[in-house]
């Protein structure tokens, strides 16, 4: 398009229903880490949802797309990329534009802050989620922003993750959150007594070991686990997860 720029795209979505500004290049551009969060959301979804940590706004948008009664808030502390967010808004067409929205906040800083962007306990029906969750023993980007999206910075910031996502949450109210398999400790500790009914869906690649965890929980059940049947990310299910469809395995009742 005649109007990006060496450092930012304006990139097309589920066939050119929504576009997004992001980074030319490196970790920050949505990948299938995000559309897998999305299309684990159910297309008839109701309400109020944030999507925590949302980078470029690709889990937000494509929930918002989805599911067309539902109301989405772009929860992201980075300012670079709020700017980003909020372009990709304003030149999104109605109705799409009229139910997101952008908080500006750090998700981990005190709930009066949280509160103070608009973020208040118990006030959603949907958290969805693609945080950072690799490892700080590996590579890590010298560029601070790219390092945040990606690299935990602490042991603990998956568990205080999992815990804001909760109190966030109304009683009966999703989380939807993408992972690494060796993550499943930490969620599944984060948690006891603030989620039930938690389901795992494993994401695999070709015959390797899967890569990829999808998880749901609901705030206030006492429902015991469930492992689902694995879900192949081959071309055609990329194909379909660029489209917008859903997942072929329910992780939500």
């Amino acid at each position: 398009m005649s109007d990006e720029t060496s450092e930012f795209t304006h990139d097309a979505f589920l066939n050119d229903r929504f576009r997004l500004w992001q980074p030319r290049g490196g970790a920050l551009r949505a990948g299938h880490d995000a559309l897998l969060v999305a299309a684990a959301l159910p297309e008839m979804a109701t309400g109020a949802a944030v999507d925590m940590g949302a980078g470029t706004g690709a889990v937000g948008f494509v929930a918002a797309t989805r599911a067309p009664r539902l109301r989405v808030v772009l929860a992201e502390r980075e300012p670079s990329l709020t700017q980003l967010l909020r372009r990709s808004i304003e030149e999104t067409s109605d109705p799409l534009r009229m139910r997101l929205g952008v908080a500006e906040v750090d998700l981990l800083a005190t709930r009066s802050l949280r509160e103070a962007a608009g973020l208040h306990d118990g006030a959603f029906d949907w958290v969805l989620t693609n945080p950072p969750f690799h490892p700080t023993e590996g590579r890590v980007s010298p560029d601070p922003v790219r390092a945040a999206a990606l690299t935990m910075p602490a042991p603990d910031f998956l568990a205080r993750w999992v815990a804001v996502a909760a109190t966030f949450l109304r009683h009966g109210g999703y989380l939807i959150a993408v992972g690494r398999p060796e993550n499943l400790p930490t969620l599944f500790s984060a948690a006891e007594n603030r989620l039930g009914s938690v389901a795992v869906l494993p994401i695999h690649t070709g015959d390797k070991p899967a890569h990829r965890i999808l998880l749901t929980a609901v705030r206030g059940s006492r429902a015991p686990l469930r492992i689902l049947p694995s879900f192949r990310l081959d071309e055609e299910a990329r194909r379909r997860l660029s489209a917008g469809e859903g997942l072929p395995v329910r992780l939500v009742p």
